[in-house]
């Protein structure tokens, strides 16, 4: 998979480090820009999935717009180049300090979780004589049939203005003077790997709109679906790209948009989460009574999907690419000191040593971007397949080269 000039590269190189392969991610966003434009629906890449800045580059290069969870995203959308009219912020606690520089920024929209931010927002609106542009962020009570820290659309999650409170929002806003509803957003939840839950908001966002309009004669100019699409994690090779294009024909199918109503989309791990590997070097094979451990030197700092919420990513190791036997089991370890510290257990792969290399995949989304110094431990380094110098033309992950 990984060809041999840039093994023999990651063999000179400093462990951990994640590793991207531009190619695929370049290729990822293309094929995005092509299902998405097929109906004119719109792109906010979500940076909390990766803010590198080559990454970054990509996505405004290709044209897509920004969605944003905190200030210093806003901001890091704006240096890198990405329009203030492109830029969507949400989150259930913006700071004052926050609102007021999205508010000085002009962004698009403010996708707004409560009345109360609301209100602090038209605040802020009179005092700079400016109308501020706002989105209700709704919970639309759907189970997006994903793991309960990643779902965000069922009533017990602090997420979104429930449907209930709709009507009460609606007046209220009626009395503030500085915003201006533009739009609703939604947000389900995210690794969503079934579409229903996607047939099942359009469904009920067919029914708000009926609503809205019905009860109070209010047609909106933009919906925003969010994101959450998911990616396969077990066998990366086999779906190196989401097929984007059954994802935008399910949406349009059961969605009924109004005229010349424009409709978002908030991707992020589905376009970065392939691109890039956690590269660790085996500093031990410990063995135990019942078990042997693969030590790492990367650990739940370079990497806490695993600790945080027993997420599996596939393990290989690189030093070996042409072995097809896989007949040794370990449970592969970090070298921090919390037992939460694992990738994962009885793994199976080729007789593995010290030194050898071994790649974590699928870890471009919420890998690199969530890095602590716990323990005051290094933070990885990150090398982009553009920037080596070897036969790498195409994609490291293309078809041509999985083994």
């Amino acid at each position: 998979m990984f060809n041999k000039e840039l093994y023999q590269y990651f063999s000179q190189t400093e462990t951990p480090f994640y590793f991207y392969d531009m190619g695929l991610f370049n290729e990822s966003l293309k094929k995005l820009k092509q299902a998405a434009g097929k109906y004119d629906y719109l792109v906010h890449y979500a940076i909390k999935a990766n803010a590198n800045d080559p990454i970054l580059k990509a996505v405004k290069k290709i044209g897509f717009g920004a969605d944003c969870v905190s200030g210093n995203e806003v901001r890091k959308a704006i240096e890198t180049g990405i329009k203030p009219d492109k830029i969507v912020f949400a989150g259930v606690g913006k700071s004052d300090a926050e609102i007021n520089y999205a508010i000085d920024k002009s962004i698009f929209s403010f996708n707004s979780e409560s009345i109360e931010e609301i209100e602090v927002i038209n605040e802020w609106g009179i005092e700079k004589q400016k109308i501020v542009p706002v989105s209700l962020r709704l919970n639309p009570d759907i189970d997006a049939i994903t793991h309960k820290y990643l779902t965000t659309g069922l009533p017990e999650n602090k997420f979104g203005i429930p449907l209930s409170f709709l009507g009460k929002v609606i007046r209220r806003m009626g009395d503030l003077s500085n915003v201006n509803l533009i739009g609703l957003h939604f947000h389900i939840g995210s690794q969503i790997r079934e579409l229903s839950p996607y047939i099942q908001l359009c469904e009920k966002v067919n029914m708000i709109q009926d609503i809205l309009f019905d009860e109070y004669g209010i047609e909106l100019d933009h919906i925003n679906l969010g994101g959450g699409l998911g990616i396969n994690y077990e066998n990366p090779d086999d779906e190196l790209i989401p097929d984007y294009a059954n994802f935008f024909d399910t949406i349009h199918t059961h969605l009924k948009k109004r005229k010349n109503q424009k409709v978002h989309f908030e991707l992020g791990r589905s376009v970065v989460g392939q691109t890039g590997s956690l590269i660790s070097r085996v500093l031990y094979i410990k063995k135990g009574i019942n078990k042997e451990f693969m030590i790492l030197d990367a650990g739940m700092t370079d990497l806490i999907r695993p600790a945080l919420y027993g997420a599996q990513h596939k393990i290989q190791n690189i030093s070996k690419p042409e072995a097809q036997i896989k007949n040794f089991k370990y449970d592969v370890v970090g070298p921090v000191c919390e037992s939460s510290d694992s990738f994962d257990d009885n793994v199976m792969l080729p007789m593995t040593k010290r030194g050898d290399l071994v790649a974590i995949r699928s870890t471009g989304a919420y890998g690199e971007i969530m890095v602590s110094q716990y323990t005051l431990r290094n933070k990885p380094g990150a090398i982009y397949s553009d920037e080596i110098k070897v036969k790498n033309e195409k994609p490291v992950f293309s078809k041509e080269r999985v083994s």
